[in-house]
């Protein structure tokens, strides 16, 4: 059997179970030649290289023992690996953390996010950092910057420090236990969140994947706005005065707009469309809360 073989037969099983996939991959094809390419101990990033190698019997069983242990769990396939990768980066993972697949990552790496920043840009919070994934990705996009990774949950904290310490960024990124913006002094130049927005109603429909994660980590209430507008109530009085935020809402963009209906934001492009994630400035934030 050939490392295709072995992907393609995988990739049958996974369609087969009716796994869910969105933690790192979008079809059982991808999800396959993940595990099968971790499970060999091959380099995620070049299948066409490692395609027609043949694997032997004993490597074929580890793999497929993997692939069980994906179907009959039902946890993302990043708890089973302990490792996720964003943009090119790879990260320790585990269930005390949600798996890290946030829109603000592809803006640090595209420089989406640069015309609003400056010269003055020299503090950036990245608030509900998880496993810390967006600031160390902050990190090495802006080298001159100092990051503030902060979370209310401790073990999310004690993951991001594995990930702060793996990419050897420990005097530039630090790390704060905080609920939201409270036990911070700010004022930052760039604050970005991907914080807890999925609204009640979804959050019960959840496939079994997205409900091995940290409930904290994703329910926002009733409407999914529940700590964001607390965090936007907050964040005037911890940002400088060029200050911008983005903010990661997903597929809320509706209820975010009832519930912000003065707020100006400018909606970000990302691979999933222009509704994702917002970028509002914090003379936007006074504004909206104005006579």
């Amino acid at each position: 059997m050939t490392v295709i073989e072995l992907i393609e037969r995988s990739s049958a099983r996974l369609e087969q179970a009716g796994v869910s996939f969105g933690h790192g991959t979008a079809s059982a094809f991808d999800e396959a030649a993940w595990l099968v390419l971790w499970g060999l101990s091959l380099p995620l990033d070049d299948l066409d290289a490692v395609a027609d190698r043949p694997v032997a019997e004993p490597d074929a069983a580890r793999v497929e023992t993997l692939i069980e242990q994906r179907i009959s769990t039902r946890k993302p396939a990043a708890y089973l690996t302990r490792e996720a990768w964003l943009q090119g980066v790879p990260f320790y993972v585990d269930e005390r953390t949600i798996v890290p697949r946030s829109f603000i990552a592809e803006l640090l790496a595209d420089g989406s996010i640069d015309p609003w920043l400056s010269d003055r840009t020299r503090r950036v919070l990245d608030l509900c950092t998880g496993n810390g994934s967006l600031a160390v990705l902050a990190a090495m996009a802006y080298p001159e910057v100092e990051v503030d990774g902060a979370d209310v949950s401790t073990d999310a904290l004690a993951v991001a420090r594995i990930n702060v310490d793996r990419h050897g960024l420990a005097e530039r990124v630090r790390l704060q236990q905080s609920d939201l913006l409270e036990q911070l002094s700010g004022p930052y130049d760039l604050i970005l969140c991907n914080p807890p927005y999925v609204n009640a109603t979804t959050m019960q429909s959840l496939p079994a994947e997205y409900q091995a994660e940290p409930a904290l980590a994703l329910a926002g209430g009733t409407d999914g706005m529940d700590l964001v507008r607390r965090l936007l109530a907050q964040a005037p009085g911890k940002m400088s005065e060029d200050a911008v935020l983005v903010l990661e809402i997903g597929n809320e963009r509706p209820h975010f707009e009832a519930a912000f209906p003065r707020l100006e934001v400018v909606w970000l492009e990302t691979s999933a469309g222009e509704d994702q994630v917002l970028l509002v400035t914090r003379s936007a934030l006074l504004e909206s809360t104005g006579p």
